[in-house]
């Protein structure tokens, strides 16, 4: 089973659950204080902060990679929670769609990720041009202070570099970083390619679809976001909404209001 955390109010036994799906190079730690604080306001619900494969405490999970493996792995964690909501930000709202095909949840929240296609893998707001970075970057570093210094010194920003440095391993008396950069790589390559549309079209009867759009984001163009309220007309359990302040990483850009959608579908 994949690595996982579960999250719950001191003094509660959840008896349903909400599921995580991190974005690509993240980890389900990143999601942490957003649950925490939507579970002030979800009684009798817990959170499960899960690592996909190929990344953090989840990368000893055997290729080949897929969005379909990376669905594939959450199916015992599935069974064996009550897992009533599935949250999947960018990569891992493709996780989310194809998770959704296979075990529906009753609802479904996809952030700021596209259903469709992107062959030229011209969005995801950087994420190529970071995996290229690391696929160049040394393999080791003397501190943590010292792959900071790396990433910035290559044009990327403060926030970008202490956000990958979680992903630095401790060994002997150096840093290595914790990530299989092929594999990544070929998780991105099926990102990409794969259309997802299909389960919204409708979505499964059991499941209730929120596509969630950041308006600041590329990760949406004008015909994608006509394709989703399109779908959102014909199919009355598919609701679209749009976040005007926030760009790709919504949960940090608007919280408060990736919180007020998600709370109230579940309350």
């Amino acid at each position: 089973m994949l690595h996982h955390d579960e999250l719950a109010p001191r003094g509660t036994n959840p008896d349903r659950w909400i599921l995580f799906c991190h974005g690509i190079l993240g980890r389900g730690a990143n999601w942490r204080g957003f649950a925490r604080a939507v579970l002030k306001d979800l009684p009798g619900w817990g959170a499960l902060l899960v690592d996909l494969r190929a990344h953090g405490s989840s990368r000893a999970v055997p290729p080949p990679d897929s969005v379909a493996a990376a669905a594939e792995d959450l199916l015992p964690l599935v069974a064996e929670r009550r897992v009533s909501a599935v949250l999947g930000h960018s990569f891992g709202g493709k996780v989310a769609l194809e998770l959704t095909r296979r075990a529906p949840p009753e609802h479904l929240f996809v952030v700021d990720s596209l259903p469709g296609t992107r062959p030229e893998r011209a969005t995801l707001e950087g994420a190529e041009r970071v995996v290229k970075m690391l696929a160049t970057a040394p393999a080791a570093y003397d501190s943590r202070a010292a792959f900071h210094a790396y990433v910035e010194g290559v044009g990327f920003s403060t926030a970008l570099a202490q956000w990958l440095g979680q992903n630095l391993d401790a060994i002997d008396d150096r840093y290595e970083l914790g990530l299989d950069v092929p594999r990544i790589d070929a998780l991105l390559d099926d990102y990409f390619a794969r259309d997802l549309w299909s389960v919204l079209d409708p979505p499964p009867d059991a499941t209730i679809a929120h596509l969630i759009i950041a308006a600041r984001s590329s990760v949406y163009g004008p015909a994608d976001r006509d394709r989703a309220l399109d779908l959102a007309a014909r199919h009355e359990r598919v609701r679209v909404h749009v976040l005007e302040e926030a760009d790709h990483w919504v949960h940090i850009d608007d919280p408060e209001g990736l919180a007020a959608i998600v709370t109230e579908a579940l309350s």
